[in-house]
């Protein structure tokens, strides 16, 4: 006990305690002090304990963004519960899955999803009860039911270091649901670890158009805890978040690769005041170098990159504002370097550290390194058995520290014997001043076994032929990387973490053959 970790329940403790007044939550013309959500986390802990949450049991939160996502999250691992985001964009099957694999006793849910929590409550073996936030045709609103509790003191709760805090399913797109086991003291320093290791401003002011249930909620929490406000939009829009950034003098905001894309093709930014504008966190999946450059010089110096993934807590290494120089592509294709709270190494298959600019396996060590996957013996011992977390992802060290993922292993394509990394050719689609964004992907091929595949999305007003996409790698790369063919689509279909469902798009394809995963 003398050296015992602090849990991420202390934390929230401490960020609620030191600034009273002052404003921790807004979403439209609803505001709460930090005071207000003290009251109501405390009162949310005591329905969660007298509706019988005991030690370890699992809670599942469903809704957009709205403050009682953090009030869930926070309520159940203080009650001594585990909290498991179901995401907003979820097929009923994923939902169900996830309730039953997680052994989900409740449901706190939005009342937009009422119907949803209702088919969960009959169909999964482990529902029990559901929760709304709000009137609603099922369960019962525990907004209503936290009126009438006298809370008891608001403390951190049962939790130890060592206790599962959040169980979550990986963002990945391949192989089978499997969740991440990440602790208490873990959680913690994700928090210490964002503080520190993200390029963050002075004044917090986090506009959150992501789900807080997942990714963008890594910055609820820190911006807590240094009395900043957290403004909540229920979805992304790309309109409505430029004009919050201006009405609300918004500091930083958090965005996936597809939203900047977005934000940068709609017509309002060239008339939208950014000047409050500091800092924008972006990742979850690869940034066009190309629409990078263009993102520094139309909105300004505020990118700044972060690499994780869930089973590290989303920690990894960030590339700051002052290593984005739009001159240099090359930097801009950088996921940055290692952030204080983490080991990270690049790795071969032996495990040894490879030499500066040789390929191998992103590799992390750490507190915030995942305990294992929920019930997944095999999977954990194959991600964690040499003593690292191996991520899947393939990257190569610079003689400056910086690192530069070349790609996903399973999403190589080896085509007549050569490996073709397809990020490769996707920074170059993206070079052309008419393309979007682009997926590139491997479909079968009777000569060359795989073949390289380029789906295309073209700027608004803007066209592309597939003879000049094709020339352009050709002229950039050589023949070996050039598409064989392309499609150009409306829109990519994305994960719901905002990443080009790849696996979706390769399903087309691969219909009836089995593909060699590399």
């Amino acid at each position: 006990m003398l050296r015992d970790a602090v849990t991420y329940g202390e934390l929230i403790l401490t960020a609620l305690r030191r600034f009273p007044d002052r404003v921790a939550f807004q979403q439209d013309d609803r505001r709460l002090t930090y005071r207000q959500t003290a009251d109501l986390l405390a009162r949310w802990i005591t329905v969660l304990t007298q509706r019988g949450l005991a030690h370890g049991q699992g809670v599942g939160i469903l809704s957009p963004n709205r403050p009682e996502v953090w009030l869930g999250q926070s309520s159940t691992s203080m009650a001594g519960g585990r909290y498991t985001a179901l995401h907003p964009l979820g097929s009923l099957d994923d939902h169900r899955y996830a309730c039953d694999e997680a052994e989900l006793r409740f449901l706190l849910v939005d009342p937009a999803y009422a119907e949803r929590a209702a088919r969960l409550l009959e169909g999964s073996s482990a529902v029990e009860a559901v929760l709304t936030f709000g009137p609603a045709d099922v369960g019962e609103d525990i907004t209503r039911l936290a009126e009438r509790v006298t809370p008891g003191p608001l403390t951190a709760g049962p939790h130890g270091p060592d206790d599962i805090g959040w169980l979550l399913y990986t963002g990945g797109t391949t192989g089978v649901p499997k969740a991440a086991m990440l602790s208490e003291r873990g959680l913690a320093q994700m928090v210490f670890s964002v503080l520190t290791g993200w390029d963050l401003p002075g004044e917090l002011r986090y506009l959150a158009c992501a789900p807080i249930s997942h990714a963008a909620g890594m910055l609820t929490t820190p911006t807590l805890v240094r009395g900043g406000t957290v403004i909540l939009q229920r979805t992304f829009d790309p309109g409505a978040w430029l004009a919050a950034v201006a009405r609300e003098r918004v500091t930083l905001g958090l965005l996936v690769p597809t939203m900047i894309y977005a934000v940068l093709d709609h017509p309002a930014l060239a008339r939208t005041d950014l000047a409050s504008l500091q800092t924008v966190m972006y990742g979850a999946s690869p940034m066009a170098p190309a629409r990078m450059a263009e993102a520094l010089e139309r909105i300004g110096p505020v990118f700044c990159q972060l690499y994780g993934q869930t089973e590290c807590t989303g920690l990894g290494t960030a590339l700051w504002r002052a290593d984005h120089d739009r001159a240099d592509l090359h930097r801009l294709t950088s996921c940055g370097k290692p952030i204080p709270g983490v080991r990270v190494t690049v790795r071969d298959d032996e495990g040894r550290l490879t030499a500066d600019d040789e390929p191998g396996e992103i590799c992390v060590q750490g507190v915030s390194v995942m305990q294992g996957y929920w019930k997944q013996p095999a999977l954990t011992d194959a991600a964690l058995g040499d003593g690292f977390l191996r991520t899947g992802d393939v990257a190569v060290r610079d003689a400056d520290g910086f690192l530069y993922i070349v790609d996903r292993k399973k999403d190589m394509i080896v085509s007549g014997g050569f490996n073709i990394f397809p990020r490769e050719v996707e920074d170059v689609l993206t070079l052309h001043p008419a393309v979007s964004s682009v997926a590139v992907i491997a479909v079968p091929d009777a000569k060359w076994g795989e073949a390289v595949k380029a789906l295309v999305v073209t700027k608004p007003g803007a066209s592309v032929t597939a003879e000049e996409v094709i020339q352009l790698v050709r002229d950039k790369k050589g023949p070996v990387y050039a598409p064989k063919s392309v499609e150009f689509l409306d829109a990519l279909p994305l994960t719901p973490v905002g990443k080009a469902d790849k696996k979706a798009l390769r399903a087309r394809y691969w219909a009836g053959q089995t593909r060699n995963v590399h």
